[in-house]
């Protein structure tokens, strides 16, 4: 690697710096008022780049004319091209002001979770919306007027245009430090940041900022999109590819603070720029090929950030809010009523494979809503009872469903064995990574869960000579004896059911208080002699075993597997399983994931727009079962038996 080819590399990585800045800008700042994870917020950089390109294709010439009337000069062509690109930013921030205002503001007293789940519905919505709008072929929009051009550099050829977006981070991280810090809508937003429950008590409206934050928010990710128009063409997966990087770009730097958003956009994207110009180095005969780190790069260094300093690198620990939270009732084994309920649920799904008609469709199905109940219900065990928010449960399904294929493939191993082996294997890679994490609580916890998560899937991406990198593993059946599908789904029907009984008495079990007091105060379960770290750290290898055994029966149901198992929409499906079902009860799990599971594939077979309707679902299911389907349900049934009781004794 000579000097030239290093400063380029390096000059690359200012240039996506600056473009990581400006999305993770304005999710730092949302977050830092409204305290709500934003997960559209990748949305919002799509909409700019299609914004923008919809605006340059159509609109250039009229505003070229206006803008030579106006200011005479020879550079109109370059000046209108750079003025439509914010105004597709401005419109985008007008679209975040109206989502805010007509969906978000109806549940800021909503737990957090709840928030997630809703804006992962709106980024269901955006992108079919975007599919509608501008259909699936990728849009490459044209390229800025007297900016398309290379200079030299030590005999390398840079683009024009990446120099500009070199000197457009720091140039608008200016200005937001001017209106951060000069302004009285700064200092409202830092207060907010600090302390939003004091700022209402002393007379500002919230409603109003909270919408000028989301708006400026969005306008900073939708211009951060607008400026890609010239570097890569509009398509629908720009939502999702952006908001893991920006999510860790502002973890990494300090929740809500901008300043360090931008250092750690800087400090990932010279890494990143880094390896790739290292490119494969031998050590001893061995060859190691950094490029590939640019996969898990920005995971690595959030990981090793959030150990070392939970708060982000110019963060501060977050204060805690003045609310009261609802008093729970403990876990209870149900009535004899309801054990009969379960009884006759468990005897018709026992005799489905009987009544079936067309039965190779129904029983699949069948298979995928029992692995779906049993992941939920594994994520759940963390969730509800031990407050621990994972975003990255998806990778002990993916391990166990990793190994009991390579058990079966590489080792002969039976399915029986593999079935059994493959939960362990799942606890035994959960055990290093829980360690670290119930060192951390809230959304650092949630963001470290996910960077391990995420080293674990570029393991098996990349790892082709043993898990068969991008492409899977192919081939993987159960044994003669359980393949025909009706064995395979009583069997997958007897294993759920006894998990799922399991992981019940255990949240009855002492294990269960002690998760349930390390959540509701550490301080005080400490004190009665409970050692937190250790609770919280069983109760992760335990959830970790089971979702394992989810992924061991979905690998043997689909005969293959790929890295997509253990990705971040996975990790998301369960989490939006847990709660629609409702976080604080325990058939929640069960309820959340047959719905969601359900939905998805009926309307995936009967529309090509089905994540508009199952984000809209979700959506309206968020604004009337604010608790989830089940904890809305059980809560509606006590009200009714509470106010029947209490009609009972006015008679007497």
């Amino acid at each position: 690697m000579d000097i030239a080819s290093f400063l380029v590399q390096a000059l690359n990585g200012l240039a996506s710096a600056s473009s990581l800045f400006l999305v993770a800008a304005g999710l730092s700042l949302i977050f830092g008022v409204t305290r709500i994870v934003n997960f559209a917020h990748g949305s919002f950089f799509m909409l700019g780049v299609y914004v923008a390109y919809s605006l340059v294709s159509h609109a250039t010439p009229a505003v070229t004319s206006a803008v030579g009337l106006v200011l005479g000069d020879a550079a109109s062509p370059t000046t209108a091209y750079f003025l439509l690109l914010l105004c597709a930013a401005l419109l985008t921030g007008v679209l975040g002001a109206l989502v805010e205002v007509l969906v978000l503001r109806r549940i800021y007293q909503a737990p957090e979770l709840f928030q997630l789940l809703a804006t992962f519905a709106l980024a269901l919505v955006i992108q079919d919306g975007t599919l509608w709008l501008w259909g699936a072929e990728d849009l490459l929009g044209p390229r800025a007027p007297n900016l398309s051009g290379a200079v030299d550099i030590l005999g390398r050829r840079f683009p024009t245009y990446d120099l500009f977006l070199i000197a457009t981070g720091p140039l608008v991280l200016a200005v937001l430090w001017w209106c951060l810090q000069r302004t009285r809508f700064g200092v409202l937003v830092r207060a907010a940041t600090q302390d939003r429950e004091m700022l209402g008590a002393l007379g500002v409206n919230p409603s109003h900022l909270f919408t000028a934050v989301f708006a400026l928010g969005c306008a900073l990710a939708g211009l951060g999109g607008a400026l890609q128009l010239p570097r890569e063409p509009a398509h629908l997966g720009l939502d999702m590819a952006t908001i893991g990087d920006a999510f860790v770009v502002v973890v990494v730097g300090g929740m809500g603070s901008i300043p360090g958003a931008f250092v750690a956009a800087l400090l990932i994207a010279e890494i990143k720029a880094l390896c790739i110009a290292v490119g494969t180095v031998n050590v001893f005969g061995v060859s190691f090929a950094f490029s590939k780190l640019t996969l898990v790069a920005e995971f690595l260094v959030m990981a090793a950030v959030l150990m070392v300093r939970p708060w982000g690198l110019l963060g501060k620990p977050q204060s805690t809010p003045r609310v009261n939270t609802e008093q729970e009732t403990p876990f209870a084994l149900g009535s004899a009523r309801t054990q009969r309920v379960w009884l006759l649920l468990d005897a018709a799904l026992l005799a489905l494979p009987l009544f079936t008609t067309d039965g190779s469709y129904t029983l699949v199905l069948g298979i995928d809503l029992l692995v779906a109940a049993l992941f939920a219900a594994s994520l759940h065990f963390i969730m509800g009872p031990a407050g621990m928010h994972s975003f990255g449960h998806a990778a002990y399904f993916g391990v166990g469903a990793y190994a009991a294929a390579l058990l079966v493939l590489r080792a002969g191993v039976p399915t029986e064995a593999a079935l059994l082996l493959a939960p362990l294997v799942s606890a035994c890679v959960a055990a290093p990574i829980a360690w670290f994490a119930v060192r951390l609580s809230g959304v650092y916890l949630a963001m470290l869960t996910l960077a391990f998560a995420q080293i674990v899937w570029s393991i098996c991406f990349q790892w082709d000579d043993f898990t068969g990198g991008s492409n899977g593993l192919t081939g993987v059946w159960p044994s003669e004896g359980l393949q025909d599908k009706a064995t395979y789904y009583w069997l997958t029907l007897a294993l759920v059911s006894a998990s799922v009984y399991a992981l019940r008495r255990m949240l009855m079990s002492p294990l269960g208080y002690a998760l349930r007091a390390s959540r509701d105060s550490v301080g005080r379960a400490e004190a009665m002699g409970l050692n937190v770290a250790r609770v919280q750290w069983l109760g992760f290898v335990v959830a970790a075993g089971f979702a394992g055994l989810a992924g061991a029966l979905f690998v043997f149901s689909k005969g293959s597997i790929s890295p997509d198992v253990l990705g971040v929409s996975k990790s998301v499906d369960g989490l939006v399983m847990v709660l629609l079902g409702g976080v604080h009860t325990l058939v929640g799990p069960l309820v959340g994931a047959v719905t969601f599971t359900a939905l998805q594939d009926s309307l995936a077979r009967s529309t090509d727009y089905w994540r508009a309707v199952l984000g809209g679902s979700m959506l309206l299911m968020v604004l009337v079962f604010p608790q989830g389907i089940a904890g809305s349900v059980q809560a509606l049934w006590l009200r009714v038996s509470s106010a029947l009781g209490s009609e009972k004794r006015g008679a007497a």
